[in-house]
């Protein structure tokens, strides 16, 4: 039950916040106090300089910090541990010049239980009280909700405070959730380090919050291991990057690297594209191995001993001892710069003997002076030659006998014709890449040298990653955990997965635990209902999805005049808060944003491939049809377009449908809750 706060108790909380603005602004003056004073007290250069670097970046963090409230929740202990002992829980800690904190962080192991108390079972709380903000500035507190456990009170979703920040309109970045988090999502935010985790997560049940939330948590409770290893967030492209670009920052967290799978690719830029039938080869698993043996097949087992003049000995190594050394390592699986360098180690090994049964007792710099020696680089260069990624992959596009052997068993006569380039360049250093390209390259280098990893990856949108680009990210993730978050109902990709065990397996995290959210909180019932009509066409088994929210319109209507209907729904839209986007099919996009030229910040016209992951208030899809048949899997593009708004969803269409044959085209329909 809701209680009615009086206004003594109001005024209360007034000076409560009084009090944390004050505690703020003195954060942010002693933190700027202790840089001007750092040097001083700092043992030597080196300290004070990274001294001085961690008091800065602190100051930065504060002063730059966006407003917002300072606490969303509080907890009040009658029994337990916490007895007689209340909390106010906010994005950060904030304390005053001496005694305790005045507000705890959200990832406190205290806070998790403003998340999981129940009344059936309470931890001791007696109370959970959530707060009420203003959203324009300043931010002012407008009242609370409390739920007494100790009563059996508990609002769950009912709650109007939690109702009102979920539907709060959608202008801007994606914000944080820490107010609302739900205990089934608070499980998955706070799994320990060493857990890899898969979220299946339909349209708006928060999956990609819970990976954001999670990366900030594990920050905060293994902060020194992740300085040093790092965090990690792939998104699927660079704007889905922008939109989440605020939430880690608002969580007090900026060490965190945000890329799409592509920034993390060394290689040049793609200047070719691949046919149909080649990309889809070059995402395929089997071309790992076909690299791989590609790459090996350069080795050569030594054929002729090594001697090597040292003052006035000669120092000899049969043939038969390198190569019963050059087979050792062959059989050892390192990647294949470490196989050269330890190749180099074991020769030199061998000298070393030899000097040593002289008399001799070579130091250090005798070991490295005879390792760069020529005898010992010239059989290394015939024996393991030095190789660039480039060079290998263009050995195999432009050469069908060289293709066809690493290839043979392996992929067919039709997959391997399908690779090979029509007009090869005159050296590896004039070839025209593609997008797939560049992913071998990365498979090539991983196999010659290890790239450097990650203590926690967080993937989004991890069902449209092929098998190939799942082995780049598994290659960085070789040491350290990660967190998968997708829907395979929303797949788009040629080579989408239909299974989270086989995905987990190219990701290298096969026993990692699958998860899914089944609680939508931020598409209507009314939108996700008519969206979900299209689960059965699209050919994988999802858990369905059931909307809290009760609000929303949906209205789907037939038109003669598709830009003329789009311009008047935008038009009717703006008279309302929020975001508004128009989606359609990549050819339409020119011809709908200059007839919505002049509709203002608000309005953004939108392909249909480049919303996924995106989220605004007021959507209006311009006709269907288009967006279903402009790729293969266009049926399930559609239900991702569909599935983006937040509060009304419009559909705008001309004729019949298409060939999806599903009963949405009415003449005009309209649904409200």
């Amino acid at each position: 039950m809701t209680r009615l706060q009086d206004m003594a108790t109001l005024a209360e909380e007034h000076d409560y916040m009084a009090r944390v603005r004050a505690a703020q602004d003195w954060m942010l003056d002693h933190a700027r106090m202790r840089v001007a004073t750092g040097a001083q007290v700092a043992g030597d250069r080196y300290t004070a300089e990274t001294l001085g670097r961690m008091l800065k970046s602190h100051v930065k963090e504060l002063a730059e910090e966006p407003e917002g409230a300072p606490y969303f929740g509080r907890l009040t202990f009658t029994e337990g541990e916490h007895r007689d002992q209340r909390y106010y829980i906010g994005r950060r800690r904030i304390t005053e010049e001496q005694g305790p904190p005045l507000v705890i962080d959200w990832r406190a192991p205290v806070s998790s239980l403003f998340y999981r108390a129940s009344a059936t079972d309470r931890h001791g709380v007696a109370v959970r009280r959530r707060y009420g903000w203003s959203n324009r500035s300043p931010i002012r507190l407008t009242g609370f909700e409390d739920e007494h456990l100790d009563r059996g009170e508990e609002l769950g979703t009912t709650s109007r405070l939690l109702a009102e920040e979920i539907e709060r309109p959608r202008v801007g970045p994606m914000r944080d959730i820490v107010a609302t988090i739900q205990p089934e999502q608070d499980e998955l935010v706070r799994a320990d380090l060493d857990q890899s985790l898969c979220v299946q997560g339909g349209p708006g049940t928060g999956k990609t919050a819970v990976g954001l939330h999670r990366a900030a948590y594990l920050l905060y409770a293994h902060r020194r291991q992740l300085k040093r290893t790092g965090v990690l967030v792939v998104g699927p492209n660079p704007t889905f990057l922008e939109y989440i670009a605020a939430v880690l920052p608002a969580l007090g967290e900026v060490d965190v690297q945000q890329r799409t799978l592509d920034g993390l690719l060394t290689s040049a830029e793609p200047r070719a594209t691949d046919a149909d039938q080649a990309a889809l080869v070059k995402h395929d698993v089997r071309t790992a191995a076909v690299l791989r043996r590609a790459l090996v097949g350069r080795l050569r087992e030594p054929t002729d001993g090594i001697v090597l003049t040292d003052g006035s000995y000669r120092l000899r190594v049969t043939a038969t001892a390198l190569a019963r050394e050059f087979a050792r390592i062959t059989t050892e699986d390192l990647p294949y710069a470490l196989g050269r360098e330890r190749l180099r180690t074991r020769i030199v090994a061998l000298l070393q003997r030899q000097l040593e049964y002289h008399g001799e007792s070579p130091n250090r710099k005798w070991l490295d002076k005879t390792g760069r020696s020529q005898p010992v680089t010239a059989i290394l260069d015939r024996c393991w030659p030095r190789v660039r990624p480039e060079e290998v992959l263009a050995g195999l596009l432009g050469d069908a006998d060289a293709l066809k052997l690493a290839a043979d068993g392996i992929l067919s006569d039709a997959e391997q014709q399908a690779l090979l380039w029509a007009r090869p360049p005159r050296s590896w250093k004039s070839a025209r890449w593609t997008a797939a390209d560049r992913v071998l390259l990365d498979e090539i280098a991983g196999a010659i040298e290890h790239p450097a990893g990650f203590g926690h990856i967080v993937v989004d949108e991890a069902q449209d990653l092929s098998p190939m680009q799942c082995r780049v990210l598994a290659r960085r993730s070789r040491h350290g955990s990660v967190t998968v978050l997708g829907d395979l109902a929303q797949g788009t990709s040629a080579w989408a997965a239909a299974d989270w065990r086989v995905q987990l397996g190219h990701l290298g995290k096969p026993d990692a635990t699958v998860t899914a959210l089944t609680l939508g909180f931020r598409v209507p019932a009314v939108v996700l209902a008519y969206a979900n009509r299209l689960l059965p066409h699209l050919k994988v088994t999802v858990p369905v999805v059931r909307s809290v929210r009760g609000d929303g319109l949906l209205d789907v209507r037939r038109t003669s005049d598709l830009t003329a209907a789009v311009v008047e729904r935008v038009r009717a839209a703006l008279e309302l808060a929020g975001s508004i986007a128009v989606i359609c099919s990549a050819e339409r996009v020119n011809s709908l944003a200059t007839a919505l030229d002049g509709c203002g910040e608000r309005v953004s016209v939108r392909p249909a491939t480049e919303v996924k992951g995106l989220e605004f208030d007021h959507v209006v899809v311009a006709e269907p049809d288009e967006i279903v048949a402009a790729e293969p899997r266009g049926i399930h593009r559609l239900y991702v377009v569909l599935t983006r708004a937040v509060s009304r969803l419009e559909v705008v269409h001309t004729g019949e449908s298409g060939g999806w044959d599903l009963p949405f085209h009415a003449a005009h329909h309209v649904a409200r809750r």
